[in-house]
């Protein structure tokens, strides 16, 4: 009889007391056997560690490990972490502020074991706040190349169709283990210059070059907090919106290749025009994110390659 594919949960925290014990609920509920929950703290200043330490001793399970950086080493490195502390045949990237439905592991395991080529898998994902409203139902990519949450905003109502998606979200993503190795640059699955925002959409975008597949199951339901997108993007701290901007250069000089960026020319001046012109009189800051792009390229440089040559390979 073959055997029952492992599944391990990682989770990066962050100042997520308050958030923590509710998603640790919902993974310890589920219908799947979990074989090993990781949580990796970085360098929380709110009490997480403490909170999470007294949850083990309540506990006693030995599914749970748990890390203490002593450092905030960034949502990409730190997931790197934990995948690098596991060997299991599937691994569930997932946010502290999210609550999983008790059998969202089981549904995506169940799809993906039926469809070998799907190498990451998503449920629905509804606010928490508004449940009837969808926070995500995957990533999709616009002739920009710039990335969104699908349905984002949207009554879940309208998205009850499971399917194909350009990739899925970092919140609550299971990824294949011979995705994750065969996708992997530089030892990196996450790309760490990314420290974190937009580390999923690149992946996802690798992943796709490289042949995988990436699925929704509408059936696979959970909640997320959404935590820092809450407000507009002035309550954003400075260093979010960094990230979140120049990532999107990062990925796209990795990732883009041959001439295809010539039929998007006139839709790409014009936002790149009107958005760092806003930039340029609203959050000049922001624009110092370039100094870490320059700093980076070399590195980027060396990725991008390592990537075509993947490319070249599977042709």
């Amino acid at each position: 009889m073959p055997s029952t594919p492992t599944v391990t949960v990682h989770i990066v925290t962050y100042n997520s007391e308050e958030d923590i014990e509710a998603c640790l609920d919902a993974v310890l509920r589920q219908t799947y056997v979990i074989e090993k929950i990781v949580v990796i703290d970085n360098a929380s200043t709110d009490g997480t560690a403490n909170h999470l330490q007294e949850y083990m001793k309540r506990m006693d399970n030995s599914q749970l490990e748990f890390v203490q950086n002593r450092v905030n080493t960034g949502f990409a490195p730190a997931h790197n972490q934990a995948i690098r502390m596991t060997q299991s045949d599937y691994v569930l990237v997932l946010n502290p502020d999210v609550e999983l439905g008790v059998d969202y592991v089981e549904r995506l395991i169940g799809q993906m074991e039926h469809e070998p080529e799907i190498g990451c898998a998503t449920g629905l994902l509804l606010l928490k706040s508004s449940p009837e409203t969808v926070d995500s139902t995957g990533l999709a990519m616009n002739a920009i190349w710039r990335a969104f949450d699908r349905g984002a905003g949207e009554p879940a109502r309208q998205w009850r169709d499971s399917g194909e998606v350009f990739g899925v979200s970092g919140a609550a993503a299971m990824y294949r283990r011979a995705m994750i190795e065969d996708v992997s640059i530089k030892g990196e699955f996450f790309d760490e210059d990314f420290f974190a925002y937009k580390e999923d959409v690149d992946v996802a975008w690798r992943a796709g070059l490289l042949g995988w597949k990436a699925y929704y199951c509408a059936d696979a339901i959970a909640t997320h907090e959404r935590g820092w997108k809450k407000g507009n993007r002035s309550s954003q701290p400075i260093f979010v919106r960094k990230y979140s901007y120049i990532n999107r250069y990062k990925m796209i000089y990795k990732n883009l290749s041959g001439n295809c960026w010539l039929k998007a020319l006139p839709k790409l001046m014009a936002y790149e025009v009107a958005s760092h012109g806003y930039m340029l009189l609203r959050e000049p800051r922001v624009l110092g994110a370039w100094r870490d792009f320059r700093r980076q390229w070399p590195k980027l440089r060396e990725k991008r390659r390592e990537i075509r040559e993947k490319i070249a390979l599977k042709q």
